[in-house]
């Protein structure tokens, strides 16, 4: 395992935490923007109706007032006669003469009346002409007044509405730009977590992996109560078990039964050129079967230990992965081990007796991945458009879990171990995996900030000087938590190859945590190199 980052896990999360809450502020503030913006566009919607309305109205009544001035044109000639006739009938009208121009009575009175009745409506009609004039004027005054005024609105909606969208597009674009960051943090922050999460290697490599007596479930911590936490297995857990194949063989199955029970009864094992040519980086271009046979990836001894048939899978195995990658592989535990001289041996035997043989699927080279040890749990995963099966690497199903197991009868120490150093052996100054009641008390705490709230995530990270940062101390998140003591701690298992819970006895009466954020919290607080390998996992007591 590398040595972790320089930028810790807690800067990393003080930094997520940080443009979260700037998220979060910027998500806040722009909700009543967008508000503001919905209800401005239905106003607008509603003004612009009116508007539109009132434009039509503006346009109706300029045509009348057109057809009203063409009519004015001729009604101020009638005007100026009936003002010029109004005044001469005014002026020189005289009823004397009239008098003695009448030759009865009702000749002057009827002269008399005729000439009122047409003085009063001359004089009507001024007036009326005149109204008329004074009302156009008016109303083109009113009609230029609205125009103007409409489109100073319609200028101000739409500056309104462009600020708006302005801000909430501004806004927008920060919220993707934090987004992303947090992104990028958050994978730096799962780089950081697979440093204590993952193993240093995969698969059993040349010899069998070393065993670690602090390691097991029978050693003594010196102290009582004591809780460590025991991995089934180690990533990755998906294809064939390298020591499920060996428990497998030792139980009498062939490596086509083999292949099959990891890889499910649709791949097909068939011969392929042995000649075909595979270019390993470094080191050249070499046969199929020249590059099998300088594979060093599971003990040849196992063949002489009931495991022949386990190590002609390996070597079926290890062509198929080598064919599906194009043909260009690297030489490393990231691919397959491979090294420039023959392994011999065992090995070779296993090879020579599968040459050319491959594990095949929709018509290609399977994508064989393999690992040493799932912890009696086999994940599935997909190549070529087909899936591998998904099932419990036993005789008996969950039912025969964990004494059934392959793995376990095949002795892998990986099977049920409690992990606490670092690919190099380094454990920060601790001797063992084992907990104190205070300690696992410390991991619960850790818990509540990381789901519950209360306190700064990004200061859960182990109280050793070995990682950095800035943690929270025991005391400091006891005042969060309230955990001070776990007497007593169990766990159930779901039927996907998962913890599903884990039940703790403490001083604040019996508390259930889903196992997946147990291995996060445990992983992020558990003290020095201590850490969880797997979601399959269990918890000791002493």
């Amino acid at each position: 395992m590398r040595n972790v980052s320089a930028e810790s896990l807690e800067e990393i999360e003080k930094q997520i935490a940080d443009l979260t809450n700037q998220l979060q502020l910027s998500q806040a503030a722009t909700t009543p923007l967008e508000a503001e913006v919905s209800k401005l566009q239905k106003q607008i919607t509603n003004i612009q109706s009116q508007i539109k309305q009132y434009e039509g109205e503006i346009q109706e009544l300029g045509k009348n007032i057109e057809n009203r001035e063409d009519k004015i044109k001729t009604q101020y000639l009638i005007l100026g006669a009936k003002v010029r006739d109004y005044y001469k009938k005014t002026r020189f009208y005289s009823p004397l003469l009239t008098l003695l121009s009448s030759q009865s009575a009702g000749e002057l009175t009827r002269e008399l009346t005729y000439k009122e009745a047409t003085a009063d409506e001359d004089k009507e009609m001024i007036v009326a002409i005149t109204r008329e004039i004074i009302q156009l004027e008016a109303d083109k005054k009113k009609l230029e007044s609205d125009k103007v005024r409409l489109a100073a609105l319609q200028q101000k909606i739409d500056a309104q509405k462009a600020f708006f969208e302005k801000e909430i597009a501004g806004a927008k674009k920060w919220q993707q730009e934090l987004s992303g960051k947090i992104a990028t943090l958050t994978a730096k922050q799962q780089a950081i977590l697979s440093e204590k999460s993952g193993t240093f290697q995969t698969t059993v490599g040349d010899v069998p992996l070393a065993d670690d007596p602090a390691s097991r479930p029978d050693y003594n911590p010196g102290f009582s109560p004591a809780f460590a936490a025991f991995s089934f297995g180690a990533p990755h857990f998906k294809g064939m078990s390298q020591y499920g194949a060996y428990g497998r063989a030792k139980q009498g199955q062939n490596y086509e039964t083999i292949l099959k029970a990891y890889y499910g009864n649709g791949i097909e094992i068939k011969d392929h050129n042995p000649d075909a040519q595979i270019v390993v980086e470094g080191y050249g271009s070499f046969s199929l079967e020249e590059y099998a046979k300088r594979i060093y990836e599971m003990p040849g001894s196992w063949g002489d230990e009931g495991g022949m048939e386990a190590l002609k899978a390996q070597a079926i195995a290890a062509r198929s992965y080598a064919l599906a990658r194009g043909g260009t592989i690297c030489a490393t535990e990231s691919c397959q081990v491979f090294k420039p001289s023959p392994k011999g041996g065992r090995w070779e035997e296993a090879v020579n007796a599968t040459r050319g043989k491959v594990v095949y699927a929709n018509g290609s080279p399977l994508s064989t991945w393999y690992a040493s040890t799932s912890g009696g749990y086999q994940e599935s995963y997909s190549s070529n458009g087909y899936s591998t099966p998904g099932f419990w690497d036993t005789s008996n199903g969950q039912a025969g879990w964990t004494a059934q197991a392959y793995e376990k009868i095949a002795g892998s120490p990986w099977f049920y171990k409690a992990w606490y150093k670092t690919r190099s052996g380094d454990s920060c100054g601790r001797s063992n995996p084992w907990l104190t009641s205070e300690e696992m008390a410390d991991i619960l705490n850790a818990w509540v900030v990381l789901y519950q709230g209360g306190g700064e995530a990004g200061r859960v990270t182990p109280e050793s000087s070995c990682w950095g940062g800035s943690p929270y101390s025991k005391s400091d998140l006891a005042s969060i938590g309230g955990y001070t003591s776990v007497n007593d701690i169990r766990v159930t298992y779901s039927g996907n190859g998962a913890t599903a819970n884990v039940i703790a006895t403490t001083n604040r009466g019996s508390v259930t945590i889903a196992g997946s954020e147990f291995y996060k919290a445990f992983n992020l607080r558990a003290p020095a190199r201590i850490s969880l390998k797997s979601g399959l996992f269990n918890i000791e007591r002493k």
